[in-house]
This record gives C-alpha cells, structure tokens and sequence, in this order.
C-alpha cells in the first residue's frame, strides 16, 4: 500500500508542487533512503520510488543539484557504507553527469561537485574494498563486492567525463583522473576500457560534446552542443559542418554528391 501512496504523492508534488518545496524535501528524502522497515521487497519498492521522484526532481529543475550540493557531496562520501547508500550514490553520480552539475551558470558547484567525484574515484582505486564490513561478507560476497566497485566505478568516471565536457575548465583534471583509471590494472577491465574511451572522445571536441554533452542544453532555446541541425541546413555555410572529424583529416572532403541533393530548396 505504502509504495502506491509515494507515487501518487510523488505524482502531484512534481505536477503541483512549487520548486522550493521539491528542493526542500530531496534532502529528507536522501536520509529516508537507509532508512526502512526491514522488508526486502517493501525496502526495494520504496527505494525505488525515492530514487525515480529524485531524477524526475533534477530533470525537471537541474539547478537543484548545484542548490543541493552539500547533501549531494555527503550522501558520496557514504558510499561505502552500506547497499542502499551506494545505489543512492550511484544515482546521485549520473544526476550530476547528465545535468552538467546543475547547468553552466553554477561552474563553482559544478567544480566541488567534481573534486567529490575524483575523491571517490581515487578511494576506489587506491583500495580493494567497497568499504562495506568485512564480518558481513562470505566466500560468496567478495564477488558481489567487486561487482558493486565495478559499477560504482563505472558511474563515476563517467560523470567525471560528462561534467568536464559540459565545464570545459575541468577537462585538463578530467584527463588525469580518467588517465590513472585507464593506466590501473586493479579495476574492472569495463572501467578503465570506458576511461580510455571517454579520453579518445575528448581529443574530439565536437564528438565529445555530442556524446558527453547534457541531453538538455540549460538554455532551452540553444539545441545541444556538438548535433547540427539540418532543417537550418539552407542557412548554413559548408564550413560550419565539421567534415573533417568524419575521415579524422583535415582540408575539404572528397565526395560525389551535391549539397543540392540533402539540403532543401527555398
């Protein structure tokens, strides 16, 4: 019963409710999260719940994660500290990737929220633990352990990757951090493969921007960085498409067609 109350609770607070209410409760909603009736399956589906009103509450108004970073850098440095704690530190991770550490007014943010990020990333590899209790695992536990690691791992460097596209200033950090992960044998051969991958990306700035950028640029009458769009393309001069990142040379492209044949006619 008590998880179908939460989304209708959760349904009229995003449709009604104004923004200071929402930023006001997140935060409650972040101690909520370790905090249930010992219920495996009445735990999952509140946590749930809590986790999916927390996205909708970022993509709705991004600039909450930079209002919120206090309570954000917080529930990171408890990713350690029990399962729930790092599902919600997993999900806090993508948040701050996708929407650019609350947007490109919010650089100061965006760079704490970052260096909470390198922190964590570091911790993880300067150590074989996920920091969960040694008493509490068995023969069977160590690989859930190094799954849990891998994926957290993985969320990070990706955000890492993600808020330095969209905060240019952060790149050179971001290319040390995803450096020492590419260089380091000790983790998950996804994550330093997904670290080297994201550097390649970021010798493309345009390729980069594309798919790192934020799916939602801040300002909503900008499109998104790094995509051309083609319904503008009679309008556009040819050098404003970037050809040469197709064939990674530079100088003007080979080709047998016409731009009469793939841009419209007034």
């Amino acid at each position: 019963m008590a998880p179908r109350l939460l989304d209708v609770y959760f349904a009229i607070s995003l449709r009604d409710v104004n923004d200071s209410l929402i930023c006001a409760l997140i935060p409650l909603l972040m101690l909520r999260n370790d905090t249930m009736f010992p219920d495996k399956i009445f735990s999952y589906e509140v946590r749930k719940r809590l986790l999916e009103f927390m996205l909708a509450a970022f993509q709705r108004s991004p600039n909450f994660i930079a209002l919120l970073k206090k309570p954000i850098m917080d529930r990171l440095g408890e990713a350690y500290d029990s399962p729930a704690k790092t599902e919600l530190a997993l999900q806090l991770c993508w948040a701050i990737g996708e929407h650019g550490g609350g947007g490109g007014s919010h650089k100061d943010a965006a760079r704490e929220l970052f260096e909470s990020l390198e922190l964590l990333l570091y911790e993880n590899l300067s150590s074989s633990r996920l920091g969960l209790r040694e008493s509490a695992l068995r023969s069977g536990g160590e690989s859930s352990r190094k799954s849990s690691q891998s994926r957290l791992l993985c969320f990070v460097v990706t955000a890492i990757a993600k808020l330095a596209s969209y905060h240019r200033e952060l790149l050179p950090r971001a290319r040390v951090s995803l450096g020492k992960v590419a260089r380091s044998r000790m983790s998950d051969v996804r994550v330093w493969k997904r670290a080297r991958d994201y550097l390649g990306l970021m010798n493309e700035p345009a390729i980069c921007l594309s798919v790192l950028g934020p799916s939602r640029p801040s300002d909503g009458n900008m499109q998104k960085p790094g995509t051309v769009n083609w319904s503008e393309g009679d309008t556009k001069m040819i050098a404003h498409i970037p050809f040469y990142i197709l064939g990674e040379q530079e100088g003007p492209p080979f080709h047998d067609f016409s731009f009469s044949d793939i841009l419209p006619r007034r």
